[in-house]
């Protein structure tokens, strides 16, 4: 029906919303990136294993299945520690606009990993992408270390988005997401524990990191990946991709009111920022109308 289509269209939004104010609440959190990580992830299972008791679904898979659950939950604890590491050494602008390179990594990699033919179009793309972050390495180079991290960061994504794409189509998202997440924690547990990281001050959490940490893991992480599941049912694929890629554009619009002056950036940064965003835009409708005809 329309109008649920247009509630899903208008839910769809806030998730993306909900997804860009992740990169603000990274910045406020005093925690470092690595145990900032695994709190999410931890409070995140929780949330999730809650929900699945709720629905009475299944955790039931084979331990091969698992396993490779539990390598792409690396993978995705990897992206977001550096992710936020980016963040903490640099800012949020810099970072999302370099993580919007996501897409021309995901073009790569399909090739590479599933033997899909090169798309011409998307090199030339992905040459407009290394065109616009060349225009704000020239402008930020005091940012250099943040944008490798936050490049990486990206890389990781489009990694995960390739192996995750093979996933959901034999197995229930949500547990998916639950193996995942529970692959993350363990590894980052034990990457803690072997550099003697845990300690009574690791665990002592300043009341506005903790709630910090509950809205990234509950809201940021449970929810809206539950939510951005049910959605589908009601929305084209393109809509929800073209949509998700407004992610980095409110993630910097929220950063410059939160931060002020910190996220305020030159008149260059920003051209190469719009060049790579609608250089992912354009990539994203052209796709639509191939599918399309």
């Amino acid at each position: 029906m329309p109008s649920d289509n247009l509630k899903s269209y208008l839910h769809l939004h806030l998730i993306v919303f909900i997804w860009g104010f992740t990169a603000v609440l990274g910045a406020l959190i005093t925690l470092d990136a690595l145990p900032l990580v695994w709190f999410r992830m931890l409070f995140a299972v929780g949330f999730i294993a809650v929900f699945l008791i709720y629905k009475k679904i299944s955790l039931r898979v084979s331990t091969k299945t698992a396993l490779q659950f539990f390598f792409a939950g690396l993978i995705i604890a990897l992206h977001w520690f550096t992710f936020f590491k980016a963040i903490k050494i640099s800012n949020i602008s810099v970072t999302l606009a370099c993580l919007s390179t996501g897409a021309f990594f995901t073009s790569l990699l399909e090739p590479i990993l599933y033997g899909k033919k090169i798309v011409w179009y998307e090199v030339f793309f992905g040459l407009l992408v290394v065109f616009g972050l060349y225009i704000i390495f020239n402008v930020e180079g005091n940012y250099f270390y943040g944008m490798l991290i936050a490049l990486s960061s990206a890389f990781l994504s489009a990694l995960f988005a390739v192996i995750n794409s093979k996933f959901v189509k034999e197995h229930d998202p949500i547990v998916i997401s639950f193996y995942e997440l529970s692959g993350g924690v363990v590894f980052f547990t034990f990457l803690l524990l072997f550099t003697h990281s845990f300690s009574p001050t690791f665990f002592s959490l300043s009341a506005k990191d903790f709630i910090y940490l509950m809205i990234l893991s509950s809201v940021c992480t449970a929810y809206a990946f539950i939510a951005s599941t049910s959605i589908m049912k009601f929305l084209s694929p393109y809509t929800v991709m073209l949509t998700i890629n407004l992610e980095p554009i409110y993630g910097i619009i929220l950063a410059v009111i939160v931060f002020k002056e910190k996220e305020r950036m030159s008149f260059e940064f920003y051209i190469g920022a719009i060049i790579i965003l609608l250089t992912v835009l354009l990539n994203s409708v052209i796709k639509s109308y191939k599918k399309r005809v």
